[in-house]
């Protein structure tokens, strides 16, 4: 088995720089690509959540109306089914009439 080496830790100068090895520049510049990605799928993220707001205003909205428009249906049913019921007498009544005149 392989024994893992000790990560390397950046030698520091006399002058307070630090030296530091193409592996750390390396992970600096994907730590950076990370960031950034991260932030576009955040702002993504961010226009998802208002689109489905949006929707679920909308679907709502929809909602409202189909309700009305089915209780609008039923009543409409319900006067033609009167008016109809109320016409049929009506036109029994004038020929009763008409008969036994």
């Amino acid at each position: 088995m392989k024994k893992e080496s000790p990560p390397v830790k950046p030698q520091h100068w006399r002058d307070g720089s630090v030296s530091v090895d193409e592996k750390d520049i390396m992970t600096a510049r994907e730590l950076a690509t990370h960031a950034s990605d991260i932030a576009h799928l955040q702002n993504d993220m961010d226009k998802l959540v208002a689109s489905v707001a949006a929707m679920q205003k909308t679907l709502s909205e929809i909602e409202k109306t189909l309700s009305e428009a089915r209780g609008g249906w039923k009543i409409l049913m319900l006067v033609g089914g009167a008016s109809g019921a109320l016409g049929a007498m009506l036109v029994k009544t004038i020929r009763w009439y008409a008969e036994n005149r």
